[in-house]
Order: C-alpha cells, then structure tokens, then sequence
C-alpha cells in the first residue's frame, strides 16, 4: 500500500496548475446517461473516483473513449473523454459498486428520467436520514416517482415518466439538487427547487445541461427552476477548476511560507475560504494565470471558522484549515456543522504535536511553535491532505500512510508539492 513520505521545512515557490474538479466531474460524468448522443467532457481530472465512475456507468451500458491522453510533459493536464449512451442496457445500481463511491448513487435521477424505472443500492453504510438520502427520495417523489425500499435497494418507478412540480429541500444538499436538477430536464412541465445548493458545482451541472438542450434558470441561486423537455443531446463542456484543490493549495502555501502560483484557477469560487487565508496573514491576487498565494516570514494569524454550505467556508477545507492553525500564534476555533464525525483527522494532527481538543462540533486550536515528523494515518480524503499541509512544516520526516484515500481527490500532489520545493515522495508497496 502507497506511502507518502514528507521532510518539512522548505518554503513553496513557483506554479501549480489546479486540476478540473472531482465534485464537478462526477454529477457532470452522470448526466451523460440523460442522452443517446455523446456527452464530451473536457479538463476532467485523473482520479481514483473517476475511474471507479466510469467502471459504474459502463454497468448501464455507457461506453467511453479518451483523447488527448497524458503525455510525459503533461503529467497534470485534464483529460478530454467522450461518454455515450446509446442504449441504458441495466437500470440497477448494484450494492458492489455504489457502496465503493457515494455520489454513484446519484445516477438514479437520470435513470428515472430517462428509463422511467431504477434499482439503486442504498450507499455502503448509510441509513436513511443520515447524509440524507431522504431528500433524494422525497424530491423524486414529488416529480412523481413510486419509490420502495426492498432489501438494501431503492426501486424507484415513473410510469409515464416524471412530472414538474415545485420542492422545498428542507436542508441543503448539494447531492440532492444535481438529481433533481438532472431528473427534472426530461420531466413534463416545469420544476421548481427552492433552497438548492448554490456551490459552483451546481451552476457548472446546469451550464452543462443547458449546453445539451436543457431549460434551467437560476442555478448558482438558492431557487432553480427547470422547464422539461422530451430529450437532450450531446455537448463538449469543459469541467470547471477545482476550488477544494486550490484551497488546499492556498493554505500549503499559506503554512509554509513563500510565493505560488495557481494556475487556471480565481477567486469568485472560493471567496469565504480565502477571505480567512487573508485574515491568517496570507496574501491573495487574481492574476491573468490564476490566483497568487504568498506569505512571507511573518506568523500565522489564528482565525475562527464554520462550516457553512457555499458561499461559506467549505466543509472539504475545514481539515486543511485545522492543520494552517496548529501553527497560529494564538487560539482559533473551528466549528463543523455540515457533517458529524468529521474531526476524525485531530488526533493525527496531535501525533504531529498539535494541541486540539473537542467540544461537540466545535475544535479549538492552541497553535504551536513546532510540529515534530511521525508516522500517521490518512483517514479520509480531506483529513490526508491535512497531514501533508502539517508535515510540510513539521521538523523532521512524516510518512502518511493509507494515501489511496488522497488518490480518490488529489491528482499529483506529489509532483505539484514537489515542482515548488517540497520533500515528497511517494512510497509504492
């Protein structure tokens, strides 16, 4: 199992390009099953959860060729992959491949709409009402779906298809508002979702829809409305930057000192998270390239956060603040109030030397003057990249282990890390 191994101490200098986002890819992958034509995807990235998507959508019947495959030079350019369905050859979702990725779950909008039935395994160690899968369920209902629960499975059932009709969501969910979105274009008459999720991701979707034939206002917006039509072609569409990965940059280079930076990315999709960088003590330009990021010799400020969904401060960045913090030169305090048991990277951090302790959805951070290299282990996606922020700084050698959680949402982060100066490696077996 892959390592990464880290020797802190330098400073970042210089350009990393920001990959296409996963959080976009993946819904933008889905709606592909939504048309007989060919949906064409650009800048999407290399990832562990593409790649298990595409072995998902190939299990209904989607088939996919890759252009403009990864050159030498080209080690972090998106690639461009065409998806078709021309013909849905399975509505169900087996258990053994939606409970290796959540958001595969999400292919029962498209399939409902399109095929007018779908059999969707419930994702891998989730009950109703946890993560919500209720709003999916509720929010096709409401378009007109039968749905029933039968031995770990969603049946779901739209004879003569969906039909618009108007739905609150009664707590955002970024998840839900993608299938409803998707589900709705083919539905007859018009939708209307009020509190949507307004995350970049969400607008990027609709672009992407609109692009194929669809009718969809206001997305970007907490009230969507979506006028139905009977089909949807193809398109090109080109995957929008990804804002976690541009974060988690900001704040490496925000911990380590110097001067980077990110390319193909701006502002406008991470505003409250960068507003908070600057509050640390970071500075922050647009550029035409990208974004700038620099820090001189001067310490960290401490800077107290909530989670909040977007335009707040992201839940997917809260560990890589919590790690930034450890270094403040004071007290801050980090609040979690999109997901439970998400603080599950503070006692690696401690192995590191970091002084958290927890109150409920509540961290509060004592910065440190020096983190000492260990052993750790990654626990999930966003809690690695976490340890990597802190081991860039910690004296001495840390070695992250389980680093496949990082694959999952990390493209080359050895190789960006290591173009600007940093000692990482990856360790294979």
């Amino acid at each position: 199992m892959d390592r990464i191994r880290i020797r802190g101490g330098n400073a970042l200098n210089g350009t990393i390009p920001i990959s296409g986002a996963k959080n976009a890819a993946l819904p933008l992958m889905i709606a592909s099953l939504l048309t007989d034509d060919t949906l064409t995807l650009e800048n999407v990235p290399h990832l562990a959860d593409v790649e298990q998507l595409i072995r998902i959508l190939g299990n209904h019947g989607v088939d996919y060729t890759v252009s403009g495959k990864r050159l030498a030079t080209q080690a972090t350019s998106g690639r461009t992959i065409h998806f078709t369905a021309r013909t849905i050859v399975d509505t169900t979702a087996p258990y053994e491949l939606v409970s290796k990725m959540r958001a595969s779950f999400w292919v029962i909008g498209p399939l409902l709409a399109r095929c007018h039935k779908a059999r969707v395994s419930l994702p891998g160690g989730c009950a109703i009402g946890t993560r919500p899968v209720d709003l999916f369920i509720d929010g096709l209902k409401v378009l007109g779906a039968t749905i029933d629960i039968d031995a770990g499975y969603i049946v779901a059932e739209a004879k003569g298809g969906l039909v618009g009709n108007r739905y609150t969501f009664p707590k955002v969910s970024v998840g839900a508002t993608h299938v409803l979105m998707m589900a709705a274009s083919l539905a007859k008459g018009q939708t209307v979702i009020e509190n949507a999720a307004r995350e970049p991701e969400v607008a990027d979707l609709a672009a992407c829809l609109n692009a194929m034939g669809a009718k969809i206002s206001g997305a970007g917006t907490s009230t969507i409305t979506i006028d139905g039509v009977t089909a949807l072609s193809g398109a090109r569409h080109r995957v929008l930057p990804d804002r976690i990965e541009t974060g988690t940059y900001a704040m490496a280079v925000a911990m380590t000192g110097g001067d980077v930076t990110l390319e193909g990315t701006h502002s406008d999709l991470l505003q409250t998270a960068l507003t908070a960088l600057g509050d640390a003590g970071a500075e922050i330009t647009d550029t035409p390239n990208g974004l700038r990021v620099v820090r001189n010799g001067n310490g960290i400020r401490p800077v107290d956060v909530v989670t909040d969904p977007f335009p707040g401060f992201p839940t997917d960045l809260q560990a890589q603040f919590m790690a930034l913090m450890t270094r403040s030169d004071g007290v801050s305090h980090i609040t979690e109030t999109i997901f439970e048991n998400r603080f599950m990277h503070v006692q690696e951090l401690a192995r590191l030397g970091a002084k958290i302790s927890l109150s409920g959805q509540m961290a509060r951070v004592e910065g440190v003057p020096r983190l000492v290299g260990a052993p750790v282990m990654a626990t999930d996606l966003r809690a690695s990249v976490s340890l990597v922020i802190a081991g860039l700084v910690a004296e001495g050698e840390t070695v992250v282990n389980r680093v496949y959680h990082l694959d999952r949402g990390f493209e080359r982060l050895e190789e960006k890390l290591g173009a600007c100066g940093a000692e990482v490696e990856r360790i294979s077996g």
